[in-house]
């Protein structure tokens, strides 16, 4: 249930728009929560796999996805702690395998699952307010948010940056076949029959292909002041 007095503000976009890193730096700023919600079936699946719940089982899925014990930590400005916690340890890099990508995709076809967790994300709306990252979070999950974005950028600029993470990770991958993968992602995001990809009605659009993180940082903020949100 969402918290009354919580605000919500929805960063939403294509993968490689720089929605995370952005929803990462105005959490920390703030001091308000955050959502990570593209993490949310990896962690479902992790937790499933930890717990010894098969993955046709939906029904005990279901409460596993409900009662999820994740904290995503943005940090702070004093060097706190940030990352990903699942039932009191970091799992950032535990939930990128291939097993657990490959469980998260089974168990999101499934509707008690997704159901489960769409609650589990409106729960983290709590004081003094959230920040969400995803692709249906002003769409679907937050409607009502104060504030939405839609953060986008072109799809080759989208690869270049995907491909100096993974270079700096070093992992050497094509700067075409990352090109390609993002083109077929974009294709079924925003073709997906649930929730797909694309701008609330009232979402502000802001094309980060020219622009510096702090450049988009800096505009976030100034529509949050406009809207009297901070």
């Amino acid at each position: 249930m969402i918290e009354n007095n919580a605000p919500v503000v929805t960063i939403d976009g294509p993968g490689g728009s720089g929605k995370g890193t952005i929803a990462g730096l105005l959490a920390r700023e703030l001091g308000w929560h955050l959502l990570d919600s593209g993490a949310l079936y990896r962690l479902t699946a992790l937790a499933a796999i930890n717990h010894g719940v098969a993955l046709d089982d939906e029904a005990s899925l279901e409460v596993l996805a409900a009662h999820l014990d994740v904290q995503f930590l943005a940090g702070d400005n004093e060097g706190g702690e940030s990352g990903i916690v699942l039932e009191g340890e970091h799992v950032e890099s535990a939930i990128r395998n291939e097993e657990v990508g490959i469980s998260a995709s089974k168990i999101a076809a499934l509707p008690a699952v997704r159901d489960a967790l769409m609650s589990r994300q409106q729960a983290f709306a709590e004081s003094p307010g959230l920040i969400a990252d995803g692709r249906d979070m002003g769409t679907v999950v937050f409607p009502d948010a104060l504030v939405k974005i839609y953060l986008t950028a072109g799809a080759e600029e989208r690869a270049k940056r995907r491909h100096m993470q993974l270079q700096q990770q070093g992992v050497d991958v094509s700067l075409g076949r990352l090109l390609a993968d993002i083109h077929a992602r974009d294709e079924r995001d925003m073709h997906r029959a649930v929730a797909p990809l694309k701008p609330a009605d009232d979402a502000i659009v802001l094309d980060s292909t020219k622009l510096t993180i702090q450049e988009v940082l800096g505009r976030v903020l100034d529509v949050m002041c406009e809207r009297g949100v901070i």
